[in-house]
């Protein structure tokens, strides 16, 4: 157990939400014997990141509740899958197959890859297999069953209940013509299935229906049993209250949102749940990833070139500021995550629950030994010419007897990532530096005098003699521009790894051989 004297003094954000969760919440979670936090989904294009990025940050609130109290918990996973479909998304297949399909709720519209009955369907399920394969712990929840089944009634009808103080909420927060046009009840067209947007003539509160103007056409229609839909802001309120939520997290651009839910709950009579807005996540360009335009990187692409538990880390890392997520910051977020291992095993309970790492790992922090950097290790995929595993893992072996892959399974992982990244990512953006006569003269003088080391000699010896020959050779001033030269010659880069290392590890005859083959090639 934990000593209750560290949890107090940490500061690790999410100790600080599940104090602040227990305290706020404190009777609600009493009364009902469990504490329920939720992260939503919007189906409307293929899950992102950001959406992963929601569950495995509440997770994380999880895991530190676990530690304060025994009371379940309970994490649903909320799809909005009855929402109509705006626009057909940029990043799939068959897309004509969609355009007849805008404005029907997604579970309504044809999987454009033909493996569900639905595109709501499909993409729920595509987020249900990548949290299962994580091993979160969840309960999903369909929007468009919950709605169908009834299980929504009780509290639509407190909504009905309460029209006109919900009007006075958000009518204020829209533009003149929307307010004209605006309901909270969004009705399904009987004949073509499409969620309207209209605005409502008349309610019947006794028989739980609404009254509304369809292109001339006077129409009521029942609000139970999923003929009707809330509007986002009610919709998010009447889940609060329905599912008696006890925390949320959701991104900066929902902020008002929340506000304004918030208001609609308390008017039905209960309190909002706890609430933790994150930043957003942006690509190399600087703008807001997009699960319709399919921007950034995708959860099977860090997938590809990480491990999970490294895109859990960047996760954690500063939720409320604004990160750029694309791939070339992948090997940045592997080489925190191992040395976030690395430091761990000399701290003691307080600093580890100030580690990231032990968030990541629900508490059991990996006590694998460090071998190396992944960004070094991609330049020993280049360096060592290997393009298979077992290649690499020979080569290594070679200058490491004394590990394997059986007591180092997080590196023999990364190595596959490495592989795989350096050829995908790397390989295709390389530019070697072609040396002019006074820095080729230098590096030949690098050669030479690695002509006086040998591969038992210590890493910062290497080192000390790579400075001395940088010195000699018109450097003296500006040693960063000499390892300059030599990563822009030698790796295609102008940063690389630390040379003493890579050569004691790669080997003193191999490195003079790569420094001639550069300096022969370009």
């Amino acid at each position: 157990m934990i000593d209750k004297a560290n949890i107090d003094k940490t500061n690790a954000w999410p100790f600080v939400e599940a104090k602040r969760i227990l305290r706020e919440r404190e009777k609600n979670i009493e009364n009902k014997g469990k504490i329920i936090l939720q992260t939503g989904y919007g189906p409307s294009g293929l899950p992102h990141i950001g959406t992963f990025g929601e569950v495995a940050r509440t997770s994380m609130v999880v895991n530190a509740l676990n530690q304060l109290t025994d009371i379940p918990k309970d994490i649903i996973t909320f799809s909005d899958d009855m929402d109509g479909l705006r626009k057909v998304p940029e990043n799939i297949p068959n897309q004509e197959k969609l355009e007849n399909y805008l404005h029907k709720p997604l579970t309504q519209v044809p999987d454009p890859f033909e493996k569900y009955n639905s595109f709501g369907e499909h993409n729920n399920e595509m987020l249900k297999n990548f949290l299962n394969n994580f091993g979160f712990k969840y309960s999903f929840k369909s929007s468009t069953e919950l709605y169908k089944s009834g299980n929504f009634n009780s509290t639509l009808k407190l909504i009905l209940k309460n029209y006109n103080g919900i009007m006075d909420i958000i009518i204020p927060t829209l533009r003149k013509e929307r307010q004209k046009t605006y309901s909270p009840f969004l009705p399904i067209c009987p004949e073509t299935g499409v969620v309207l947007e209209i605005p409502v003539l008349e309610i019947d509160e006794k028989n739980s229906k609404i009254i509304f103007d369809n292109q001339g056409k006077k129409l009521e229609k029942s609000i139970l049993d999923g003929n009707c839909k809330l509007q986002w802001k009610v919709d998010w309120a009447m889940r609060w209250y329905a599912l008696d939520v006890d925390f949320e997290m959701y991104g900066k651009d929902l902020i008002e949102s929340a506000i304004l839910s918030t208001k609609i709950i308390r008017l039905l009579g209960k309190t909002n749940p706890s609430g933790f807005a994150y930043e957003l996540f942006l690509d190399e360009k600087g703008e807001k990833i997009s699960k319709s335009k399919g921007n950034g990187i995708t959860i099977d692409e860090w997938l590809e070139y990480a491990s999970p538990e490294s895109l859990s880390l960047f996760m954690y890392q500063n939720p409320k500021r604004a990160k750029k997520l694309y791939r070339e910051i992948v090997p940045k977020a592997v080489d925190e995550y191992l040395d976030f291992i690395e430091k761990g095993k000399n701290q003691n309970e307080l600093q580890k629950l100030m580690n990231p790492v032990w968030h990541v790992h629900n508490g059991k922090m990996p006590k694998e030994n460090f071998i190396m950097p992944f960004s070094m290790l991609l330049n020993l995929v280049e360096s060592s010419n290997a393009d298979s595993k077992d290649l690499l893992w020979k080569f290594v072996k070679k200058y490491k007897k004394d590990i394997s892959k059986k007591d180092n399974p997080i590196f023999d992982k990364l190595i596959d990532y490495a592989i795989k990244y350096f050829n995908d990512v790397i390989k295709l953006k390389k530019i070697y530096k072609k040396p002019n006569d006074t820095e080729k003269a230098a590096l030949e003088a690098l050669v030479n005098a690695l002509e006086k080391c040998d591969d038992g000699m210590q890493p910062e010896d290497i080192q000390t003699n790579i400075y001395t020959v940088g010195k000699e050779n018109g450097y003296k001033e500006n040693l960063r521009d000499w390892f300059k030269l030599i990563y822009e010659v030698v790796f295609g880069d102008e940063n690389g790894p630390r040379m003493g290392f890579f050569i004691s590890f790669f080997g003193v005859q191999e490195t003079k051989e790569l420094i001639k083959d550069k300096i022969s090639n370009v």
